[in-house]
């Protein structure tokens, strides 16, 4: 699976009703309400990055009060060691 994480910056007023309506969607792992420039912070999973030119656009960009995006693929992953 490859991940991707999306800033997302919202119409005022429908955060809330922006991320519940994302959290909804196939692929979305987690949604979180962030400070600085964006409101959100949207973690998602596919099969390959060829799906998030889909999965983006298709439906996280078409949701109702999303003002902008800006998309990062993740290449590699790190964790602490436990």
């Amino acid at each position: 699976m490859k991940a991707a994480f999306v800033l997302v910056k919202c119409e005022p007023g429908r955060l809330g009703e922006v991320a519940n309506a994302i959290v909804e969607l196939d692929g979305v792992s987690e949604v979180h309400s962030i400070t600085g420039e964006y409101d959100l912070l949207v973690k998602l999973y596919a099969a390959d990055y060829d799906a998030f030119a889909d999965l983006i656009p298709v439906g996280l960009q078409r949701i109702p009060g999303i003002r902008q995006t800006d998309t990062m693929l993740a290449f590699q992953a790190f964790t602490a060691a436990r």
